[in-house]
């Protein structure tokens, strides 16, 4: 029996799956109790699916499912601590969810319902000690059950780490005002369908692209947050230097963490740069306000041991991408909200009509070096569906003309392998009347190249986070029916996705719930996925592996 198994990110063991140790640095007993924290959020799904049905709804219990999938992301939340305190948390809101749900069956038939339901649905520790747990983690893990079918398993874990993906969408958009019942819903009512022993592998296969329709609804419901809150991004040429002072290094996703950081600092002498996936948020008029909020800082997340150690000042990691950090920093590396990392010091969720208290990070930084430049250039970023749709004549004229041949969607994840050369290989091997449409981390492979613009318009057209692939999906609508298409895929663009971890995933689905067809997935495909599931999903939307770029880029451009 392995110590763990997980294979739900791109970079597992010989891309078959992690049994020791997780080449992110996860520990065992961290992988494990994540599968047992999954295992009982089937639980509250299976009481949460039967109580809505009678009207019993709980959006602590709905809010408490996302954020607990969202804990489980590659690279979010590293501290065994964490999980036992989220698994009390989820046996508690299972239980008042069950007794409400009994309680109102009661009362709508007259008697008792029979049955507590499942294992999963039922199952209460003797105790939270860790130990305890672990016993049941590994009875209850992904290969905890020999006998299931191989195809099975791979399309129920390719809807579980879809809802992950989306979870932290919805998660990133209810904090901001965002709110959709129907989300919440959906999440519990698949996570209930993967328990589901008479589910065959073709419905779970429609239910795989219905989770991709719920995953695009879920980021159109953070785009009009994130937009609602801080206005629509704008073309900016963003600074990679440093400025005199200390300094605070915003990485992650959460915009409304670094809103009130950048509120916490005003006149305190101390810089906000982003770093990552927060390099966008240079882009939101909101920010610009702020004097010190001077610019990005390094590059992508797998980098960060050494661009934190340079960098000097503190931290702040406010969602995943953490990697385990060397002792120099981390002291000063400062998680928030589901992030966490053992002997890291964590700042407290929000409390009601209050901002979080960033006080401990802007003492720190104030006793902490000054940023030491890694680089001294701007990048030009911004170019989300708002911006780029107003420039739709400029667009339309130049693929009208012939100045642009082609669109190239290059978006999704970052990662450490050296065959993620690739895409740095395609973008400078595309001609140059080709644009790189992009979101994600990935852009770090080439956002930096010169690749000039075509006409004015960029030659890498960066729409921002991995969320904001949305705005991929928006630009490509537009410009159908602008052209009067019906099909996506009658459109001069290509997709070369890369992948790492679960939002990669969602967006992956999002794609394929839409019809687009012909998909490139690199650095390899999922190792979730069986051959019988790839083998459908070539068969249907033509998804197909990276190769190199030499042998990709022709067949690219003319949209094979």
């Amino acid at each position: 029996m392995t110590e763990m198994f997980c294979f739900q990110c791109q970079e597992t063991l010989k891309n078959v799956g992690c049994t020791t140790r997780g080449v992110c640095g996860k520990p065992a007993d961290v992988a494990n109790l994540q599968d047992l924290l999954i295992y009982i959020l089937k639980g509250i799904s299976f009481w949460g699916t039967r109580g809505r049905d009678m009207g019993v709804v709980s959006e602590e219990t709905d809010l408490f499912v996302i954020q607990a999938l969202f804990a489980t992301i590659t690279n979010a939340n590293f501290d065994s601590d964490r999980f036992v305190q989220l698994i009390k948390k989820a046996v508690e809101h299972r239980e008042a969810l069950r007794s409400a749900a009994q309680q109102k069956c009661q009362e709508l038939h007259g008697n008792p319902c029979p049955g507590n339901g499942p294992d999963w649905a039922s199952w209460v520790p003797e105790s939270y000690e860790l130990n305890n747990l672990l016993e049941k983690a590994k009875i209850v893990g992904v290969m905890s059950d020999p006998t299931l079918d191989i195809d099975i398993r791979s399309l129920r874990e390719l809807i579980i780490y879809g809802l992950k993906g989306m979870a932290a969408y919805a998660d990133h958009a209810y904090i901001l005002g965002g709110k959709d019942p129907e989300i919440f819903a959906f999440v519990q009512e698949m996570l209930e369908a993967t328990t589901n022993e008479k589910l065959t592998a073709e419905e779970l296969t429609n239910l795989v692209l219905k989770t991709g329709e719920m995953g695009l609804r879920s980021m159109a419901l953070l785009d009009k947050s994130n937009t609602d809150a801080y206005g629509n991004p704008e073309p900016t040429p963003v600074n990679l230097g440093v400025k005199a002072g200390p300094g605070i290094l915003v990485s992650g996703h959460d915009l409304l963490d670094l809103d009130e950081l950048l509120q916490q600092t005003v006149g305190t002498g101390v810089n906000i740069y982003t770093h990552g996936e927060m390099l966008p948020a240079n882009a939101y008029p909101a920010f610009k306000k702020y004097d010190h909020f001077v610019g990005n800082y390094g590059g992508s997340w797998w980098k960060q041991k050494e661009e934190f150690e340079s960098f000097g000042g503190a931290i702040l990691m406010t969602t995943n991408c953490i990697v385990p950090p060397k002792d120099i920093y981390a002291k000063h590396l400062f998680t928030t909200g589901m992030a966490g990392y053992p002997g890291c010091p964590h700042i407290p969720d929000r409390e009601p009509d209050k901002q979080k208290d960033f006080s401990a990070v802007i003492e720190a930084a104030k006793n902490l070096p000054h940023p030491v430049a890694l680089e001294d250039k701007q990048i030009m970023i911004g170019f989300a569906h708002h911006s780029v749709i107003s420039l739709a004549d400029k667009v339309i004229e130049a693929i009208k003309s012939g100045a642009i041949q082609r669109f190239v969607v290059m978006g999704g994840c970052d990662g450490r392998q050296k065959s993620r050369s690739y895409f740095t290989e395609v973008a400078e091997a595309l001609p140059p009347d080709t644009v790189i449409l992009t979101a994600g981390c990935a852009k770090y492979r080439y956002n930096k190249l010169e690749l000039g613009d075509i006409g004015g318009i960029p030659r890498v057209l960066d729409a921002g986070q991995c969320n904001d692939s949305y705005s991929l999906i928006r630009i490509a609508q537009a410009l159908a029916e602008a052209f009067e298409v019906k099909d996506v895929n009658d459109l001069p663009i290509s997709y070369d996705i890369a992948w790492y971890e679960q939002k990669a995933i969602i967006v992956l689905l999002a794609l394929l719930s839409l019809g687009v067809k012909k998909i490139r997935v690199g650095p390899t495909l999922p190792a979730f996925l069986s051959p019988n599931v790839i083998d459908t999903l070539v068969k249907i939307f033509e998804l197909k592996t990276i190769e190199t770029a030499e042998s990709d880029v022709p067949l690219i451009l003319m949209g094979n």
